[in-house]
């Protein structure tokens, strides 16, 4: 393990590896509304150019926000952060 971790440490490689918490808020928001979109959009969909792809991107977007957006459950209970 200790190779491991030196070699996702080492700062001369391009990708640098970050570990935020597991319980970090607005990373749980971000990736679950990615995945709303990913499921709801992007799986089985088929789009011509990029072009094409980013207006439905912002058409679902308008759509989610009127119609399907509330508020996300917290449902973390562990230990607060010691800052």
């Amino acid at each position: 393990m200790a190779s491991r971790a030196e070699f996702l440490q080492d700062i001369g490689h391009r990708i640098r590896f970050v570990y935020p918490p597991k319980h970090c808020s607005w990373l749980n928001q971000v990736e679950i509304w990615f995945g709303i979109l990913s499921r709801r959009l992007l799986k089985r969909g088929s789009f011509a150019s990029t072009e094409i792809l980013n207006q439905r991107i912002l058409a679902f977007i308008e759509f989610f926000n009127e119609t399907l957006a509330k508020p996300f459950r917290w449902t973390y209970i562990g230990k607060p952060l010691l800052v």
